[in-house]
């Protein structure tokens, strides 16, 4: 007997999860499978949903590819054929029912689908939702199932050669063209992540029966007045006979029924409307709290015979894309609940190159981190996924905004082809109908770039036209959106620019922009200050991960920036060394691999602080800032300020100071000898402040200070004083100046900041700062550390040797006479004397003397 025998043998006396549910019957499917390749081989154990790389690493048939350079013998996985196969039970009853279907959630992508070595269907989309009638097919007792995935790199090969279509690359791994099917672009390679093409049924399956009726459509709209909210709510029903149907509708807050309707369908279909009154509005992170209805929806046939069932978890708001003229063009600014924001966050990319291996807590994890990293936005990348349910449950109920593009990306697309466009088209309808009702849902998105240089006057191997682009960005994707979202914002690219030549995608007085001329075009940090953008959706800046991280992937041979090893984790052609040009103007020459690593964390998040603090000193000018990006699909040299395994990047630590509600930042001039010193506030109240500042030199010693009260703005930027520093600057030197800047309301220190007139690398600091620090354990299993210094520490940061860990603030700098506490959550118990063992404390100098 072959392993495949034995494995379907042992599923053969299992019965598959079936139970009835509203009117019918539902059998899951999820679970266990075996997987194989086509034509040879043994069968091996797989799980569904999942995929193919996931499977053969959990049956250590290979080795992990995110090791050292493991990935590139593994590209034969991505050109197989794959065949996943199960037996399941069917009960009597379950075929008893008037149908019976197959729903597939997502096949990932060239799928051929039996049953009982009969095809149902084909498929050639991972992004949509099928189902298909398969009563005939099914037999009561034991039945099978077989998903065969074909490679998709052979049909984009032939594709590609009949026809060239325009690509920028996707890291240098795979040759084949994403743009001609419908899968994870990223799937094939990026500038920041592997080659893994991967196949398999990557969401649930099930087999569903129902008699009577069922759902097809559940639509719900909200008109807001004072007072109250109106939920317009649109039930469509597919029927199988004329048997009187009616929807009974119920909102409901924290498992209290709040308004309840019942309506009879006329022409299989129903609209109600409930009125909640006193409504708790749901509003983005900052600006409010993110309360949650649930509305659910039965189909009913009699007076309480439910045959069919929907619940939607709401919030209660209005959310939209404010653009009106304005002093400097046209905003862009989003506004919820009649109240404009500004959008602080950053970028999505799927979280593993391996999905399977996503899970509900790292999911959660990152989440957190942007919530408190104080974001209230994150865009979803248009070359990655349209994202598991869960994603954007968490995003309601964290009060993360969402800026969903659709799955377009740095590509052409076979957009003249009917049939893609059709293909298309369903991808589109299933996603917005599936995303709808979720409040964090900000914006609906046409692409990632097109316009920055992939679409031109006419068809060419370097562009595609913009008559065909308009077919589905400026036409059906739009009026899809409006069709099946009312009320909600489209955008047909990232970046576009609504007026003028829209060649000109970063037009500075009108859209969106995407700033890549610091690491792109080699500029200065200090040129961001020069942009006058209305909302910045792309800009970054790289780091390499931590030391930790490294380690993972590496052999100590390969711990040398330039090792073979370390720049097969780096997907940016200009990525190493770019960072350590950049490095070298900033920073003095880093005495060792681990404080490179360090010292280019620091150097990253300076770079994005220098654009942050800009664009918020801008608004109402600027009304938005998302960073590339947020997370990493592998361990890798990246734009990230999360890296693969949730460990925070100095950026991200940096990003809760410049992302704060309340904001305190200077502006330096050297040439004038000033600082001018900016308050920025998110907050929709002003407040009394006490603004404070010391100058001191490298040492530490005193030479100046002052204090004044100021009045914070309201949801704005207010400059609050001008430093005028100019005598000591004749006096001391431009490098040998530190301006300490800090901002308490009500007592408490609210924001602080540290100004230089110098390069960090041309400040001489003392080499042993002084840094003492005192140990203490909390109640709940964290500690806190309090630090003292000496002399000045820049970038002063705490690591826990051999154990992850979380500050409450790191790559902080310390002032003498000041002590700060900071609190420390490690990620497994450890005693106070463990901790203090462990626990490192650096800063700056270490990183080169």
């Amino acid at each position: 007997m072959t392993s495949k025998e034995r494995v379907l043998t042992t599923f053969a006396n299992q019965e598959a999860y079936q139970v009835p549910i509203r009117g019918g019957m539902t059998m899951k499917l999820d679970g266990k499978w075996v997987v194989r390749k086509e034509g040879k081989g043994d069968a091996i154990p797989a799980r569904v949903p999942g995929d193919v790389y996931a499977d053969l690493l959990r049956a250590k048939e290979i080795e992990d590819p995110f090791y050292r350079e493991n990935e590139s013998d593994l590209q034969w996985i991505g050109a197989t054929t794959w065949v996943y196969e199960r037996e399941f039970k069917v009960s009597a009853a379950l075929l008893k029912e008037e149908r019976v279907l197959l729903q597939c959630d997502g096949l990932d992508t060239f799928a051929t689908v039996r049953v009982n070595g009969k095809k149902v269907a084909t498929t050639d989309n991972m992004f949509r939702e099928y189902e298909w009638d398969v009563k005939d097919l099914l037999t009561p007792g034991k039945n099978s199932i077989s998903v065969r995935l074909d490679s998709v790199i052979p049909y984009t090969e032939r594709c590609q050669k009949q026809r060239t279509i325009a690509c920028w690359g996707v890291g240098g791994m795979s040759a084949a063209h994403y743009g001609w099917v419908r899968k994870e672009q990223c799937n094939f390679g990026w500038d920041w992540g592997p080659s893994l093409v991967t196949c398999g049924i990557w969401r649930s399956i099930r087999v569903v029966g129902y008699s009577t009726a069922r759902l097809s459509d559940v639509r719900i709209d909200q008109a807001h007045r004072a007072g109250a909210v109106t939920l317009s709510v649109a039930v469509a029903a597919e029927a199988r006979s004329r048997k009187a149907l009616s929807a009974r509708v119920t909102a409901s807050f924290k498992g209290k029924v709040v308004v309840e309707k019942t309506a009879t369908l006329s022409g299989r279909s129903a609209q109600l409307k409930l009125a909640i009154e006193d409504p708790k509005l749901w509003w983005p992170n900052g600006m409010g709290d993110q309360p949650l209805y649930d509305v659910q929806v039965k189909l009913l046939a009699g007076a309480d015979t439910v045959l069919d069932s929907s619940t939607k978890r709401i919030g209660l708001r209005t959310l939209q894309l404010d653009r009106h003229k304005d002093e400097w063009g046209e905003s862009f600014q989003f506004v919820a609940n009649g109240v404009p924001f500004f959008s602080k966050g950053a970028n999505w990319i799927p979280a593993d190159a391996i999905l399977a291996r996503m899970t509900p807590k790292a999911y959660r994890s990152l989440l957190e981190s942007a919530v408190d990293a104080n974001m209230n936005m994150l865009r979803v990348w248009g070359g990655g996924i349209y994202e598991d349910d869960l994603f954007y449950e968490l995003c309601d109920e964290l009060g993360i905004c969402v800026w969903q593009d659709f799955m377009f990306a740095c590509s052409a697309y076979p957009l003249f082809d009917k049939s893609f466009m059709k293909n298309v088209e369903a991808e589109a309808r299933d996603n917005i109908r599936r995303l709808r009702h979720h409040p964090c849902i900000a914006l609906w998105c046409g692409n990632n770039e097109l316009e920055q240089g992939i679409v031109g006057d006419t068809w060419t191997d370097h562009c595609m036209s913009w008559k065909d682009y308009g077919k589905l960005f400026d036409k059906l994707l739009p009026e899809l959106v409006a069709e099946l979202h009312p009320g909600s914002d489209y955008w047909p690219g990232s970046p576009h620019s609504p007026h003028g030549n829209r060649r000109e995608h970063s037009n500075p007085t009108c859209g969106d922009a995407h700033l890549w001329d610091v690491w792109h075009g080699k500029k200065p940090f200090e040129w961001y200050r020069t942009c006058e953008h209305r909302f910045n959706s792309e800009f970054g800046f790289q780091s390499f991960p931590e030391p930790k991280t490294v380690r993972g992937y590496t052999l100590a041979q390969d711990r040398n920036v330039t090792s073979h090893v370390m720049e097969h984790h780096q997907r940016s052609d200009i990525g190493n060394t770019t960072i350590m040009q950049y490095m070298l103007d900033w920073f003095r020459l880093p005495t060792d691999f681990e404080m490179t690593l360090w010292a280019s964390q620091i150097l990253q998040g300076m770079a994005i602080k220098y654009a942050c603090e800009h664009w918020r000193r801008s608004m109402p000018r600027g009304m938005g800032t998302l960073y590339w990006q947020l997370n990493d699909c592998w361990p890798v040299a990246s734009w990230s300020s999360i890296d693969y395994h949730g460990r925070w990047k100095a950026l991200h630590y940096m990003a809760r100071n410049f992302f704060a509600p309340v904001l305190v930042s200077g502006l330096e001039d050297v040439e004038k000898g000033t600082v001018e010193v900016h308050v920025t506030s998110d907050l929709q109240t002003s407040m009394t402040g006490k603004l404070s500042w010391v100058v001191t030199n490298v040492a530490g010693k005193r030479l100046g200070s002052g204090t004044k009260n100021v009045r914070t703005p309201v949801n704005g930027n207010r400059k609050v004083e001008t430093l005028r520093l100019a005598d000591l600057i004749a006096t001391h030197g431009e490098r040998d100046l530190l301006v300490w800047l800090e901002l308490s309301v009500k007592g408490q220190k609210t924001s602080t900041n540290l100004v230089t007139f110098a390069r960090p690398k041309h400040l001489e600091l003392a080499a042993k700062p002084g840094i003492t620090a005192q140990v203490s354990a909390r109640k709940d299993g964290s500690f806190s550390v309090a630090l003292k210094t000496q002399r000045p520490a820049m970038w002063v940061w705490l690591e826990v040797d051999g154990v992850d860990a979380r500050c409450s603030d790191n790559f902080f700098h310390l002032k003498p006479g000041r002590a700060i506490a900071i609190a420390v959550v490690p990620a497994r118990k450890l005693t106070a004397s463990a901790l203090r063992e462990r626990l490192k404390i650096q800063s700056l100098v270490n990183t080169y003397e």
